[in-house]
């Protein structure tokens, strides 16, 4: 049955309040709603939730904290039992996640008020699919989100870990659950190089409407599904009717000639959101690349702290009412599942304020600044976009990192490490590819082009190009395969990027 007719009608009412509501109404209430639910808690008691009567007030009582802080002071001690803690009741789950640039393990509490939250989001993210597309019949089909493993870790009695897709998957209202794909036997597997192939061969006889992920390991599945690497490739042949490819994770724009490629000849559009292990925040309502809409009313309260205070003593809270344009933020939630002024590592730029619309910039960790260069990941996300055009050529994934001077070079200088969609690209295009994405960095970023003045400065960029599938076999050596887990774009952990080096070194 498609229900898309009934979904239609909900999408009207929904899109009104949300166009009628004000930011700055809807995010206060939000937080108030918060605090009253948290009051009781060990942590509402500690911060006298009870008498906050506003933002300013919140903001004086709850200090900035990050995942160790919580750890250390919260949910250590009764780990994996948090009852009342930070949160009222018992959590039931948690959503395991290493970040991106470290290995070790955060179990971040995921509420069942978090799920609620979660499976909201993800209604608005067809709410505005049918705005753009009012004829269209999403749920007539399939919706296929390519994540990690559902299959969960009971830690305790009741409690359970597990990649955060894999706990939505497990909690599905039942008016989604017939639509969704893989079947439970197969989002189970854990063993990505199982998985997939097994994946694609059954998607071939379903009618899939919907497919989301994030963009390194979609092109993974569909080189297996279409059995092709080359341009050629389209999935139209396979997903007649696929309406809406959905990407989150990391930056798009490396990826972004690729995917347009592999959609020619269909009538799917590309669909941006911005989710996490912490809460789904955002989604694409307008054309792919305009920036997203911070949804407002689902239980999380946002902040946004400029980039370069992040690390003071004070640093300045915006919200809603007082951020601006074209300024780097640090983003801070405090949200349905308990965790309150807590700095998630992701970093934005809005680009509309009366509604607030964002993009995603990259992480505070993905800086590189070892010489004072200060660029940020967006920079060269764009410079490498560009030196790609400029050759021709797909990039697949990359990392960059940061060379240090030596006994016998006295100049820094930064080894980016790139896997291009073929391996065609010749020691010529390597180094137009290079010269490109230096000439873009020192167009965009005046501290890079000073340090690149001269000969005292910076060394030129480095670049290895390393053949296709080096950085999924790299992440299947670290177990990082698939589902939430991302390529790190820039690695400032020295031994990591070492790590890489000798890896990429063994595929030469």
């Amino acid at each position: 049955m498609d229900v898309t007719s009934f979904l239609r009608s909900y999408a009207a009412v929904r899109r009104f309040w949300n166009n009628s509501c004000k930011p700055g109404l809807s995010q206060s209430l939000t937080l108030q709603s918060l605090l009253h639910r948290a009051a009781l808690t060990q942590f509402g008691r500690d911060h006298m939730f009870s008498s906050i009567a506003n933002v300013a007030e919140f903001q004086n009582r709850v200090p900035l904290r990050n995942y160790e802080d919580y750890w250390i002071d919260y949910w250590q001690k009764d780990f994996p039992r948090l009852e009342n803690q930070t949160w009222p009741g018992l959590n039931p789950f948690f959503a395991e996640t290493s970040g991106t640039t470290t290995d070790i393990t955060k179990y971040i509490p995921c509420s069942w008020d978090m799920l609620r939250s979660n499976r909201r989001a993800a209604v608005d993210l067809l709410v505005y699919h049918l705005a753009r597309r009012p004829e269209s019949r999403v749920m007539g089909g399939k919706l296929f989100m390519l994540g990690g493993t559902s299959a969960l870790t009971e830690l305790d009695s009741g409690i359970y870990s597990g990649d955060i897709s894999g706990i939505a998957m497990r909690r599905v209202p039942w008016w989604v659950r017939s639509r969704c794909f893989p079947p439970t036997n197969l989002a189970d597997l854990g063993d990505w190089d199982e998985k997939v192939p097994l994946i694609a061969e059954a998607s071939r006889f379903e009618d899939i409407r919907l497919l989301g992920g994030t963009p390194s390991w979609l092109l993974l599945f569909i080189q297996a599904l279409t059995d092709c690497q080359e341009d050629d490739c389209h999935l139209t042949s396979h997903y007649p009717n696929l309406e809406l490819l959905v990407h989150g994770g990391v930056s798009f724009s490396p990826y972004r000639r690729r995917f347009e490629t592999l959609l020619e000849g269909s009538h799917a559009e590309l669909c941006e959101i911005y989710a996490a292990s912490e809460g789904f925040f955002a989604v694409a309502d307008r054309g792919d690349g305009e920036g997203l809409r911070l949804i407002l009313d689902h239980g999380i309260f946002y902040e946004f702290v400029p980039v370069e205070e992040l690390h003071s003593r004070n640093p300045t809270r915006h919200w809603v009412e007082t951020i601006e344009t074209d300024v780097d933020y640090a983003v801070v939630v405090s949200t349905c599942a308990g965790v309150w002024g807590y700095i998630i590592g992701d970093t934005v730029r809005f680009i509309d304020r009366d509604v607030p619309r964002l993009l995603v910039t990259g992480r505070i960790s993905y800086t590189l600044s070892a010489f004072g260069e200060h660029l940020i990941a967006a920079e060269i996300d764009k410079a490498i976009v560009y030196a790609a055009n400029s050759i021709n050529a797909h990039v697949s994934d990359y990392s960059v990192g940061s060379i240090y001077p030596s006994a016998s070079e006295a100049r820094g200088g930064h080894l980016y490490i790139v896997e291009f969609s073929d391996s065609l690209v010749d020691n010529d295009r390597l180094g137009v590819f290079a010269e490109s994405v230096d000439e873009s960095l020192r167009e965009m970023n005046r501290d890079y082009s000073v340090h690149r003045a001269g000969d005292f400065g910076l060394q030129m960029p480095s670049f290895q190009a390393v053949p296709p599938g080096t950085f999924a076999a790299w992440m299947k050596k670290r177990d990082k395969l698939g589902g939430q887990n991302k390529v790190p774009r820039v690695i400032n952990e020295p031994s990591l990027f070492d790590d890489l080096q000798r890896f990429a070194q063994r595929t030469q």
